[in-house]
């Protein structure tokens, strides 16, 4: 009996623990989904002294891809999103995380550039508005400037085949109608 109490609690952890690992961590929810993306205005990467914000982007279907030169999960996605890029489906922006200008440029130039333009969150205050938990996250973006979805982590080919695409696809057909 005296080892029953321990027991009980060591089998409900281990029932907590068992069900924690067999959820997928990209598909942690996002308070943001359904909601405006969070406004900024950025220096752009490649001219500091140009800025973007998404506003402009307003009526168009897009996805802003944080990244560092510093991520190695994002030098895993790149080449997905070099490929992305030159098909035309989505245009990319970048939102280069926590890193410095001269490293996010060279990484560019070795790697090629799938974005039509990067902005750079010095210090992460648009990463903590847009919530991301670390690099590399992308963000879907409606024409009305609302985040539809949010993958955590390194995009794959089955995330951008059986979930993106398609929702760009729907996001595009809407403006048709």
């Amino acid at each position: 009996m005296k080892f029953a109490v321990p027991l009980v609690l060591f089998a409900a952890l281990a029932g907590l623990l068992a069900a924690g690992l067999r959820r997928d961590p990209h598909l942690v929810p996002s308070p943001l989904i359904d909601k405006p993306a969070p406004a900024f205005h950025l220096a752009r990467l490649d001219e500091p002294s140009r800025a973007f914000s998404p506003q402009e982007l307003l009526g168009k279907v897009w996805l802003l891809n944080t990244w560092a030169s510093w991520c190695v999960s994002c030098r895993q996605e790149h080449p997905l999103l070099m490929a992305l890029s030159k098909a035309e489906v989505v245009p990319i922006y970048g939102l280069n995380y926590k890193d410095n200008r001269a490293d996010a440029l060279e990484w560019l130039s070795q790697m090629g550039n799938p974005y039509v333009l990067n902005v750079q969150d010095i210090n992460g205050r648009v990463g903590i508005d847009y919530g991301v938990y670390g690099v590399p996250e992308t963000y879907l973006i409606d024409k009305a400037g609302v985040i539809r979805y949010k993958q955590i982590g390194p995009l794959t080919l089955e995330s951008l085949e059986k979930t993106i695409l398609p929702i760009v696809g729907n996001l595009n057909d809407e403006l048709a109608k």
